[in-house]
């Protein structure tokens, strides 16, 4: 008889609830299967953790999300329990720190660890990474494993070389793509050829699209801006934190303008918002973003539209301008 329960192992000993339904599991195991949808790991593996992964009837797993600062040889040694979750359909890995004395060679033969289980899995559908140093420089060797187009595609907080940039406007698995998150992947220096290349490629799939705080400059911008204006499914644009001018966001909203579907979208307040040592102008910026509403709504009325600005300073937060400029919380701004 299965027991279904979502699971969540840190580092710390099992709560007395699931000590007690382990043991309970354990002793009646010739009867009773623990089975698992959600399961959740935060911190460093433990015996324990182990422990529980083996009583587990991993086919029956279908999220899994790692919340720590694994070094990769622990991840390796995670990834056969991985290979057995053939009915995974999310897999999230956050915060895998490379020691600096690592040789690519065994980086090589860690990330292959992780990579061939994804040989097993065969409903695989959003994969996610965050702050996972040692994907650079190696994203098509994981990534060309995967057995079936993905859905969803997350890698944030991320270093990635040329050859990762230009892999993932070619990779098959990225084709069929609903959301695209590359929040704080800095892409300042890459060509915008690959992400041009991708949205074409995903235009009539894609539904979400998250750049936040990508280093996107005018001319990059410019250069995808047809691509993005074929993206007729694009319900979610979150575009926020990018260093755009007021032209630039001009013909932004000119390409999005007749995107039907659009339904909420953060765009980043225009260069032309601060003063020359970087500060806020608060007139400034409320004059310009009317003037950008305004303009879109001579196209369509926007549901959720909001642009916001650098982090003040003082406090941390920033200036929001939805409908009106919100103030951050310090005394001085009000």
């Amino acid at each position: 008889m299965p027991i279904f329960i979502d699971l969540c192992l840190t580092e710390g000993p099992l709560d007395e609830f699931l000590t007690v339904l382990f043991l309970w599991v354990t002793q009646r195991r010739d009867r009773l299967h623990l089975c698992c949808n959600r399961l959740k790991i935060f911190g460093k593996p433990t015996g324990h953790t182990r422990k529980v992964l083996r009583l587990l009837q991993l086919d029956f797993v279908k999220k899994v999300e790692v919340h720590c600062t694994w070094v990769p040889s622990t991840l390796a040694a995670y990834a056969p329990f991985l290979g057995q979750m053939r009915n995974l359909r999310k897999l999230l890995v956050s915060q895998v720190r490379m020691p600096t004395h690592t040789s690519p060679e065994k980086q090589e033969w860690l990330l292959s660890q992780l990579s061939f289980q994804f040989l097993r899995m065969d409903c695989l559908r959003k994969f996610c990474v965050d702050g996972v140093l040692l994907l650079e420089g190696h994203l098509e060797q994981v990534l060309r494993n995967l057995k079936t187009p993905l859905e969803t595609l997350s890698i944030t907080n991320c270093p990635l070389s040329d050859s990762d940039w230009n892999y993932l406007s070619r990779c098959p698995n990225t084709s069929q793509l609903r959301h695209l998150d590359l929040r704080y992947i800095k892409l300042t220096n890459f060509s915008p050829e690959p992400l041009k290349i991708l949205l074409e490629t995903v235009a009539s799939t894609l539904n979400r699209l998250d750049l936040e705080a990508c280093g996107i400059a005018d001319s990059q911008l410019q250069a995808i801006l047809p691509a993005l204006s074929r993206c007729s499914k694009l319900r979610t644009f979150c575009f926020c934190r990018n260093r755009i001018s007021m032209s630039v966001l001009r013909d932004l909203l000119c390409h999005t303008a007749r995107l039907s579907q659009l339904s909420i979208e953060l765009y980043p307040a225009p260069l032309e918002s601060y003063d020359a040592q970087g500060a806020i102008h608060l007139e400034r910026c409320s004059l310009l973003c009317a003037e950008l509403i305004a303009l879109l709504k001579d196209f369509r009325q926007p549901k959720v539209l909001i642009f916001d600005t650098v982090p003040c300073p003082q406090c941390g937060h920033m200036f929001i301008y939805n409908q009106g400029l919100i103030h951050c919380f310090c005394p001085t701004a009000a």
